[in-house]
Protein backbone atom coordinates (compact mmCIF):
# COMPACT_ATOMS: atom_id res chain seq x y z
CA UNK A 1 0.00 0.00 0.00
CA UNK A 2 1.23 3.10 -1.02
CA UNK A 3 1.83 6.28 1.27
CA UNK A 4 -0.39 7.94 0.12
CA UNK A 5 -3.33 5.18 0.27
CA UNK A 6 -1.82 4.97 4.00
CA UNK A 7 -3.10 8.81 4.99
CA UNK A 8 -6.38 8.61 3.02
CA UNK A 9 -7.67 5.75 4.99
CA UNK A 10 -6.34 7.22 8.03
CA UNK A 11 -8.09 10.56 7.46
CA UNK A 12 -11.27 8.48 6.86
CA UNK A 13 -11.42 5.94 9.32
CA UNK A 14 -13.73 7.84 11.07
CA UNK A 15 -16.04 8.03 8.26
CA UNK A 16 -15.53 3.82 7.79
CA UNK A 17 -16.16 3.48 12.06
CA UNK A 18 -19.56 5.56 11.78
CA UNK A 19 -20.69 3.77 9.06
CA UNK A 20 -20.10 0.81 10.95
CA UNK A 21 -21.21 1.68 13.89
CA UNK A 22 -24.70 3.30 12.55
CA UNK A 23 -25.89 -0.45 10.30
CA UNK A 24 -24.96 -2.18 13.52
CA UNK A 25 -26.86 -0.26 15.57
CA UNK A 26 -29.65 -0.09 12.67
CA UNK A 27 -29.48 -3.90 13.19
CA UNK A 28 -29.40 -4.14 16.65
CA UNK A 29 -32.39 -2.12 17.36
CA UNK A 30 -33.78 -4.60 15.15
CA UNK A 31 -33.36 -7.33 17.24
CA UNK A 32 -34.51 -5.87 20.08
CA UNK A 33 -37.94 -4.72 18.57
CA UNK A 34 -38.91 -8.47 17.58
CA UNK A 35 -37.65 -9.03 21.31
CA UNK A 36 -39.98 -6.47 22.79
CA UNK A 37 -42.72 -7.96 20.79
CA UNK A 38 -42.21 -11.18 22.13
CA UNK A 39 -42.08 -10.36 25.74
CA UNK A 40 -45.28 -7.84 25.31
CA UNK A 41 -47.19 -10.51 24.07
CA UNK A 42 -46.15 -13.05 26.13
CA UNK A 43 -46.85 -10.32 29.39
CA UNK A 44 -50.27 -9.91 27.95
CA UNK A 45 -50.76 -13.14 27.74
CA UNK A 46 -49.73 -14.03 31.58
CA UNK A 47 -52.16 -11.19 31.88
CA UNK A 48 -55.22 -12.34 30.55
CA UNK A 49 -54.59 -15.28 33.15
CA UNK A 50 -53.98 -13.32 35.72
CA UNK A 51 -56.58 -11.51 35.40
CA UNK A 52 -59.53 -14.17 34.69
CA UNK A 53 -58.15 -16.19 38.47
CA UNK A 54 -58.43 -12.76 39.95
CA UNK A 55 -61.84 -12.81 38.71
CA UNK A 56 -62.69 -16.03 40.14
CA UNK A 57 -61.43 -14.46 43.37
CA UNK A 58 -63.45 -11.26 43.25
CA UNK A 59 -66.65 -14.08 42.72
CA UNK A 60 -66.03 -15.83 45.69
CA UNK A 61 -65.51 -12.92 47.52
CA UNK A 62 -68.74 -11.54 46.72
CA UNK A 63 -70.31 -14.54 46.56
CA UNK A 64 -69.14 -14.88 50.09
CA UNK A 65 -70.83 -11.15 51.34
CA UNK A 66 -73.99 -11.80 49.42
CA UNK A 67 -74.42 -15.17 48.01
CA UNK A 68 -73.86 -17.30 50.71
CA UNK A 69 -76.64 -19.81 51.56
CA UNK A 70 -77.25 -21.30 55.17
CA UNK A 71 -74.78 -23.79 55.90
CA UNK A 72 -76.49 -27.52 56.06
CA UNK A 73 -77.88 -28.55 59.38
CA UNK A 74 -77.20 -32.33 60.91
CA UNK A 75 -78.72 -33.63 63.72
CA UNK A 76 -76.67 -35.82 66.08
CA UNK A 77 -78.47 -38.66 66.98
CA UNK A 78 -76.62 -40.60 70.39
CA UNK A 79 -78.20 -44.27 69.52
CA UNK A 80 -76.31 -44.55 65.86
CA UNK A 81 -73.80 -43.00 67.33
CA UNK A 82 -70.19 -43.97 65.66
CA UNK A 83 -67.51 -45.33 67.44
CA UNK A 84 -64.74 -42.86 66.70
CA UNK A 85 -60.66 -42.91 66.84
CA UNK A 86 -59.65 -39.47 67.52
CA UNK A 87 -55.70 -39.43 65.96
CA UNK A 88 -53.32 -36.79 66.98
CA UNK A 89 -50.17 -37.00 65.26
CA UNK A 90 -46.75 -35.51 66.74
CA UNK A 91 -43.48 -34.71 66.36
CA UNK A 92 -41.93 -33.62 69.83
CA UNK A 93 -44.69 -31.45 70.33
CA UNK A 94 -45.47 -31.20 74.08
CA UNK A 95 -48.63 -29.71 72.95
CA UNK A 96 -50.46 -32.24 72.05
CA UNK A 97 -51.24 -32.90 75.87
CA UNK A 98 -53.10 -29.84 75.30
CA UNK A 99 -55.31 -30.98 72.10
CA UNK A 100 -55.60 -35.00 73.84
CA UNK A 101 -56.95 -32.51 77.24
CA UNK A 102 -59.70 -31.07 75.83
CA UNK A 103 -60.83 -34.00 73.46
CA UNK A 104 -61.48 -35.52 76.52
CA UNK A 105 -63.75 -33.16 77.50
CA UNK A 106 -65.98 -34.25 74.41
CA UNK A 107 -69.81 -34.82 75.60
CA UNK A 108 -69.69 -37.58 73.06
CA UNK A 109 -70.65 -41.19 74.80
CA UNK A 110 -67.54 -42.32 76.20
CA UNK A 111 -67.66 -45.50 74.94
CA UNK A 112 -67.93 -44.52 71.54
CA UNK A 113 -64.50 -43.27 71.43
CA UNK A 114 -60.71 -43.46 72.17
CA UNK A 115 -57.97 -41.14 71.75
CA UNK A 116 -54.62 -42.01 69.84
CA UNK A 117 -51.22 -40.21 70.18
CA UNK A 118 -49.19 -40.87 67.57
CA UNK A 119 -45.48 -40.51 68.82
CA UNK A 120 -42.86 -39.63 66.51
CA UNK A 121 -40.66 -38.14 68.77
CA UNK A 122 -36.97 -38.22 69.05
CA UNK A 123 -37.06 -36.27 72.46
CA UNK A 124 -37.15 -38.89 74.73
CA UNK A 125 -38.10 -36.59 77.46
CA UNK A 126 -41.37 -35.14 74.83
CA UNK A 127 -42.38 -38.88 75.18
CA UNK A 128 -42.18 -39.45 78.64
CA UNK A 129 -44.22 -36.78 79.13
CA UNK A 130 -47.08 -38.38 76.59
CA UNK A 131 -46.74 -41.77 78.65
CA UNK A 132 -46.98 -40.32 81.55
CA UNK A 133 -50.49 -38.11 80.69
CA UNK A 134 -51.57 -41.24 78.81
CA UNK A 135 -51.74 -43.37 82.21
CA UNK A 136 -53.89 -40.68 83.95
CA UNK A 137 -56.86 -42.19 81.52
CA UNK A 138 -58.44 -45.24 80.12
CA UNK A 139 -59.36 -42.80 77.30
CA UNK A 140 -55.83 -41.97 76.02
CA UNK A 141 -53.15 -44.33 74.20
CA UNK A 142 -49.60 -43.56 72.65
CA UNK A 143 -48.91 -45.25 69.76
CA UNK A 144 -44.94 -45.50 68.24
CA UNK A 145 -43.25 -47.03 64.92
CA UNK A 146 -39.64 -46.05 65.51
CA UNK A 147 -39.10 -43.06 62.78
CA UNK A 148 -40.85 -40.66 61.41
CA UNK A 149 -40.49 -42.59 57.66
CA UNK A 150 -43.39 -41.15 55.74
CA UNK A 151 -44.22 -38.31 58.07
CA UNK A 152 -47.47 -37.20 59.30
CA UNK A 153 -48.71 -39.74 56.41
CA UNK A 154 -46.51 -42.99 57.57
CA UNK A 155 -47.38 -41.68 61.37
CA UNK A 156 -51.65 -41.40 60.16
CA UNK A 157 -50.89 -45.03 58.57
CA UNK A 158 -49.23 -46.36 61.70
CA UNK A 159 -52.25 -45.35 64.26
CA UNK A 160 -55.21 -46.53 61.41
CA UNK A 161 -53.74 -50.24 62.69
CA UNK A 162 -53.89 -49.27 65.81
CA UNK A 163 -57.76 -47.47 65.54
CA UNK A 164 -61.17 -49.27 66.17
CA UNK A 165 -63.24 -46.38 65.14
CA UNK A 166 -65.66 -46.24 62.20
CA UNK A 167 -64.52 -42.87 62.05
CA UNK A 168 -61.07 -41.40 62.65
CA UNK A 169 -60.96 -37.68 63.69
CA UNK A 170 -57.37 -36.22 63.31
CA UNK A 171 -55.89 -33.17 64.60
CA UNK A 172 -52.59 -31.35 64.63
CA UNK A 173 -51.12 -30.63 67.90
CA UNK A 174 -51.74 -27.51 68.08
CA UNK A 175 -55.76 -27.60 67.93
CA UNK A 176 -57.81 -27.17 70.65
CA UNK A 177 -61.76 -28.46 69.64
CA UNK A 178 -64.80 -27.07 71.80
CA UNK A 179 -66.33 -29.90 73.89
CA UNK A 180 -69.20 -30.24 71.37
CA UNK A 181 -66.92 -30.71 68.36
CA UNK A 182 -67.38 -34.92 68.22
CA UNK A 183 -70.84 -34.61 68.40
CA UNK A 184 -70.93 -31.83 65.42
CA UNK A 185 -68.37 -33.86 62.84
CA UNK A 186 -69.56 -37.12 63.41
CA UNK A 187 -73.54 -36.26 62.59
CA UNK A 188 -73.27 -36.00 58.93
CA UNK A 189 -71.60 -39.52 58.68
CA UNK A 190 -74.80 -40.47 60.78
CA UNK A 191 -77.38 -38.59 58.58
CA UNK A 192 -75.76 -39.69 55.09
CA UNK A 193 -73.97 -42.59 54.62
CA UNK A 194 -72.51 -41.46 51.34
CA UNK A 195 -70.25 -38.96 53.23
CA UNK A 196 -66.56 -39.82 53.18
CA UNK A 197 -65.19 -36.96 54.93
CA UNK A 198 -65.81 -33.88 56.79
CA UNK A 199 -63.51 -30.67 57.16
CA UNK A 200 -64.40 -27.77 60.02
CA UNK A 201 -63.24 -24.19 59.76
CA UNK A 202 -60.07 -23.58 61.06
CA UNK A 203 -59.68 -20.34 63.41
CA UNK A 204 -56.45 -18.87 64.89
CA UNK A 205 -55.67 -17.70 67.93
CA UNK A 206 -52.61 -16.41 67.44
CA UNK A 207 -53.76 -14.02 64.37
CA UNK A 208 -53.05 -10.94 65.58
CA UNK A 209 -49.42 -12.25 67.47
CA UNK A 210 -47.36 -10.17 64.59
CA UNK A 211 -47.00 -9.71 61.11
CA UNK A 212 -46.11 -12.41 60.37
CA UNK A 213 -48.61 -14.35 62.00
CA UNK A 214 -51.32 -11.96 60.62
CA UNK A 215 -50.04 -13.14 57.00
CA UNK A 216 -50.11 -16.61 57.79
CA UNK A 217 -53.46 -16.37 59.46
CA UNK A 218 -55.14 -14.60 56.22
CA UNK A 219 -53.95 -17.42 53.89
CA UNK A 220 -55.78 -19.48 56.18
CA UNK A 221 -59.20 -17.52 56.70
CA UNK A 222 -58.77 -17.14 52.57
CA UNK A 223 -59.09 -20.57 52.03
CA UNK A 224 -61.91 -21.59 54.89
CA UNK A 225 -63.55 -18.09 54.67
CA UNK A 226 -63.78 -17.93 51.00
CA UNK A 227 -62.48 -20.71 48.53
CA UNK A 228 -63.80 -23.60 50.98
CA UNK A 229 -67.58 -22.07 51.23
CA UNK A 230 -67.21 -21.12 47.41
CA UNK A 231 -66.58 -24.58 46.19
CA UNK A 232 -69.10 -26.31 48.42
CA UNK A 233 -71.81 -24.15 47.66
CA UNK A 234 -74.47 -26.26 46.06
CA UNK A 235 -73.40 -30.00 47.31
CA UNK A 236 -70.84 -31.89 49.68
CA UNK A 237 -67.87 -30.93 47.65
CA UNK A 238 -64.56 -30.46 49.56
CA UNK A 239 -61.66 -30.69 51.01
CA UNK A 240 -60.57 -31.96 53.96
CA UNK A 241 -56.92 -29.83 55.52
CA UNK A 242 -55.41 -31.84 57.60
CA UNK A 243 -56.72 -30.68 60.51
CA UNK A 244 -60.09 -30.82 62.21
CA UNK A 245 -61.11 -33.04 59.78
CA UNK A 246 -63.50 -36.95 60.34
CA UNK A 247 -62.55 -39.44 57.60
CA UNK A 248 -64.53 -42.45 57.34
CA UNK A 249 -62.38 -45.28 58.02
CA UNK A 250 -63.86 -48.16 55.52
CA UNK A 251 -63.40 -45.24 52.61
CA UNK A 252 -59.63 -44.33 53.32
CA UNK A 253 -58.89 -48.26 53.55
CA UNK A 254 -60.17 -49.41 50.73
CA UNK A 255 -58.32 -46.63 48.59
CA UNK A 256 -55.19 -47.31 50.04
CA UNK A 257 -54.80 -45.41 53.24
CA UNK A 258 -52.38 -42.14 53.19
CA UNK A 259 -49.91 -41.71 50.54
CA UNK A 260 -46.81 -42.16 52.17
CA UNK A 261 -44.44 -39.36 52.02
CA UNK A 262 -46.72 -36.63 50.91
CA UNK A 263 -46.63 -33.37 52.25
CA UNK A 264 -49.94 -32.34 52.02
CA UNK A 265 -51.72 -36.28 52.82
CA UNK A 266 -54.90 -34.42 53.02
CA UNK A 267 -55.29 -32.57 49.39
CA UNK A 268 -53.74 -35.91 47.90
CA UNK A 269 -56.78 -38.43 49.80
CA UNK A 270 -59.36 -35.74 48.81
CA UNK A 271 -58.68 -35.78 44.91
CA UNK A 272 -58.70 -39.53 45.55
CA UNK A 273 -61.92 -39.68 47.16
CA UNK A 274 -63.44 -37.02 44.20
CA UNK A 275 -62.24 -38.67 41.17
CA UNK A 276 -63.77 -41.65 42.70
CA UNK A 277 -67.11 -40.16 43.61
CA UNK A 278 -67.23 -39.76 46.98
CA UNK A 279 -68.19 -36.75 48.88
CA UNK A 280 -67.02 -34.15 51.38
CA UNK A 281 -68.90 -32.19 53.66
CA UNK A 282 -67.25 -28.64 54.91
CA UNK A 283 -68.96 -27.58 58.42
CA UNK A 284 -68.33 -23.70 58.05
CA UNK A 285 -70.71 -23.70 61.49
CA UNK A 286 -67.84 -25.42 63.29
CA UNK A 287 -64.49 -23.85 63.93
CA UNK A 288 -61.58 -25.39 65.77
CA UNK A 289 -58.72 -23.38 67.36
CA UNK A 290 -55.19 -23.34 66.12
CA UNK A 291 -52.18 -21.75 65.47
CA UNK A 292 -50.03 -19.87 62.84
CA UNK A 293 -46.47 -19.46 62.32
CA UNK A 294 -44.67 -16.02 63.87
CA UNK A 295 -40.78 -16.44 62.49
CA UNK A 296 -40.75 -15.59 59.05
CA UNK A 297 -38.62 -18.49 58.22
CA UNK A 298 -41.58 -20.95 59.47
CA UNK A 299 -44.15 -18.97 57.38
CA UNK A 300 -42.05 -19.69 54.26
CA UNK A 301 -41.09 -23.14 54.89
CA UNK A 302 -44.69 -23.45 55.79
CA UNK A 303 -45.88 -22.21 52.58
CA UNK A 304 -42.65 -23.84 50.19
CA UNK A 305 -44.41 -27.30 51.51
CA UNK A 306 -47.83 -26.61 50.91
CA UNK A 307 -47.24 -25.22 47.20
CA UNK A 308 -44.83 -28.55 47.06
CA UNK A 309 -47.51 -30.97 48.18
CA UNK A 310 -50.37 -29.60 46.94
CA UNK A 311 -49.19 -29.49 42.99
CA UNK A 312 -47.47 -32.93 43.26
CA UNK A 313 -51.29 -34.29 44.04
CA UNK A 314 -52.32 -32.67 41.48
CA UNK A 315 -50.07 -33.60 38.63
CA UNK A 316 -50.07 -36.97 40.09
CA UNK A 317 -54.15 -37.07 39.62
CA UNK A 318 -54.76 -34.49 37.07
CA UNK A 319 -55.23 -37.41 34.04
CA UNK A 320 -57.69 -39.15 36.00
CA UNK A 321 -59.24 -35.53 37.14
CA UNK A 322 -60.04 -34.73 33.63
CA UNK A 323 -61.58 -37.91 32.32
CA UNK A 324 -63.36 -38.84 35.46
CA UNK A 325 -67.15 -38.87 34.67
CA UNK A 326 -68.01 -38.80 38.05
CA UNK A 327 -66.81 -35.04 38.18
CA UNK A 328 -69.08 -32.34 36.48
CA UNK A 329 -67.76 -29.38 34.56
CA UNK A 330 -68.64 -27.59 37.30
CA UNK A 331 -66.78 -29.62 39.57
CA UNK A 332 -63.58 -29.47 37.52
CA UNK A 333 -63.65 -25.92 37.81
CA UNK A 334 -63.68 -25.68 41.16
CA UNK A 335 -60.98 -27.66 41.33
CA UNK A 336 -59.04 -25.28 39.93
CA UNK A 337 -60.22 -22.74 41.58
CA UNK A 338 -58.66 -24.52 44.44
CA UNK A 339 -54.87 -24.94 42.88
CA UNK A 340 -55.18 -21.24 41.74
CA UNK A 341 -53.86 -19.51 44.72
CA UNK A 342 -50.51 -21.27 43.47
CA UNK A 343 -51.26 -20.42 39.63
CA UNK A 344 -51.25 -16.61 40.70
CA UNK A 345 -47.86 -16.97 42.17
CA UNK A 346 -46.11 -18.17 39.17
CA UNK A 347 -48.09 -16.08 37.12
CA UNK A 348 -46.70 -12.47 39.32
CA UNK A 349 -43.27 -13.91 38.96
CA UNK A 350 -43.84 -14.15 35.21
CA UNK A 351 -45.70 -10.50 34.73
CA UNK A 352 -43.24 -9.15 36.63
CA UNK A 353 -40.19 -10.79 34.61
CA UNK A 354 -41.87 -10.24 30.92
CA UNK A 355 -43.11 -6.75 31.72
CA UNK A 356 -39.59 -5.49 33.24
CA UNK A 357 -37.97 -7.42 29.93
CA UNK A 358 -40.81 -5.64 27.76
CA UNK A 359 -39.82 -2.28 29.19
CA UNK A 360 -36.25 -2.60 29.04
CA UNK A 361 -36.45 -3.43 24.82
CA UNK A 362 -39.11 -1.00 24.64
CA UNK A 363 -37.46 1.69 21.51
CA UNK A 364 -36.52 4.80 23.32
CA UNK A 365 -38.39 7.70 23.36
CA UNK A 366 -40.21 9.71 26.07
CA UNK A 367 -42.03 8.04 28.84
CA UNK A 368 -45.93 8.81 28.86
CA UNK A 369 -46.31 9.00 32.48
CA UNK A 370 -49.90 9.72 32.41
CA UNK A 371 -50.91 6.63 30.48
CA UNK A 372 -47.63 4.35 32.26
CA UNK A 373 -49.90 4.81 35.71
CA UNK A 374 -52.94 4.77 34.04
CA UNK A 375 -52.31 1.27 32.92
CA UNK A 376 -49.96 0.38 35.98
CA UNK A 377 -53.04 0.86 38.07
CA UNK A 378 -55.63 -0.97 35.87
CA UNK A 379 -53.81 -4.18 36.01
CA UNK A 380 -52.95 -3.81 39.56
CA UNK A 381 -56.92 -3.57 40.12
CA UNK A 382 -57.96 -6.25 38.10
CA UNK A 383 -55.20 -8.57 39.32
CA UNK A 384 -55.90 -7.99 43.20
CA UNK A 385 -59.14 -10.43 43.43
CA UNK A 386 -56.87 -12.41 45.75
CA UNK A 387 -55.98 -9.43 47.66
CA UNK A 388 -59.41 -8.16 47.92
CA UNK A 389 -60.41 -12.15 48.82
CA UNK A 390 -58.25 -11.86 51.76
CA UNK A 391 -59.63 -8.61 53.28
CA UNK A 392 -63.10 -10.01 53.11
CA UNK A 393 -61.89 -12.88 55.07
CA UNK A 394 -60.90 -11.13 57.19
CA UNK A 395 -63.97 -9.50 58.02
CA UNK A 396 -65.99 -12.65 57.98
CA UNK A 397 -63.33 -14.09 60.85
CA UNK A 398 -63.98 -11.32 62.75
CA UNK A 399 -60.22 -9.57 62.43
CA UNK A 400 -61.01 -6.43 60.75
CA UNK A 401 -58.25 -4.97 62.65
CA UNK A 402 -55.67 -6.68 61.14
CA UNK A 403 -56.30 -5.75 57.78
CA UNK A 404 -53.60 -3.03 58.17
CA UNK A 405 -51.27 -5.24 59.24
CA UNK A 406 -51.96 -7.26 56.53
CA UNK A 407 -51.70 -5.07 53.49
CA UNK A 408 -48.17 -4.22 54.86
CA UNK A 409 -46.93 -7.68 55.19
CA UNK A 410 -48.63 -8.91 51.88
CA UNK A 411 -46.35 -6.48 49.92
CA UNK A 412 -43.15 -7.06 52.09
CA UNK A 413 -43.13 -10.67 53.75
CA UNK A 414 -45.14 -11.90 51.35
CA UNK A 415 -43.06 -11.31 47.91
CA UNK A 416 -41.09 -13.91 50.18
CA UNK A 417 -43.69 -16.37 50.55
CA UNK A 418 -44.07 -15.58 46.97
CA UNK A 419 -40.95 -16.61 46.04
CA UNK A 420 -40.67 -19.76 48.29
CA UNK A 421 -44.03 -20.67 46.63
CA UNK A 422 -42.56 -20.63 43.31
CA UNK A 423 -39.26 -22.32 44.75
CA UNK A 424 -41.84 -25.36 46.11
CA UNK A 425 -43.81 -25.48 42.74
CA UNK A 426 -40.50 -25.62 40.70
CA UNK A 427 -39.37 -28.55 42.65
CA UNK A 428 -42.38 -30.60 41.64
CA UNK A 429 -41.66 -29.53 37.91
CA UNK A 430 -38.15 -30.77 38.38
CA UNK A 431 -38.97 -34.03 39.85
CA UNK A 432 -36.40 -32.39 43.31
CA UNK A 433 -37.62 -34.45 46.72
CA UNK A 434 -38.60 -32.28 49.69
CA UNK A 435 -38.53 -32.43 53.70
CA UNK A 436 -40.98 -31.84 56.23
CA UNK A 437 -39.84 -28.79 57.76
CA UNK A 438 -40.88 -28.68 61.76
CA UNK A 439 -42.75 -25.28 62.90
CA UNK A 440 -42.00 -23.51 66.13
CA UNK A 441 -45.41 -23.42 67.68
CA UNK A 442 -46.71 -20.70 70.75
CA UNK A 443 -48.51 -23.44 72.34
CA UNK A 444 -45.12 -25.49 72.64
CA UNK A 445 -43.13 -23.11 73.98
CA UNK A 446 -45.63 -22.45 76.81
CA UNK A 447 -46.01 -25.81 77.61
CA UNK A 448 -42.74 -26.27 77.91
CA UNK A 449 -42.06 -23.68 80.27
CA UNK A 450 -44.93 -24.90 82.23
CA UNK A 451 -43.55 -28.63 82.68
Amino acid sequence: MELTEIVYFLTHVGDYLSTGTTEYNAMGRQVLDFLHIIFDNMFQFFLVIAVFVSALYYLAAFHSLFGRKKPRKYEFDEKKAPFVSVQIPTYNELVAIKCAENCMEFDYPKDRYEIIIGDDSTDREISGKLDEFANTSSLVKVVRRGSNQGYKAGNLNNMLNHSKGEILVIFDSDFTPESDFLRRIAAPFISNPDISAVQARWKFRNQNQNMISTLGSTIGACFHQITLPFISRKKEFSFIGGSAEAVRKSDLVRLGGWQNGSLTEDIEFSLRLMKNGHKIEYLEDLECQSEVPFVPKDLYRQQMRWAYGVISAYKEHWRDIVMSRKLGIGDKINLVFVASGYCMAILLLFLFSTGFLSFITHPPGPIDLGKFFSELGRNIILTSGLLFASVVALVKNRNSRGIPSMMASSFSYGLIVTYYVNMGIFNVMLNRPMRWYMLNKKGNLEAIQSS
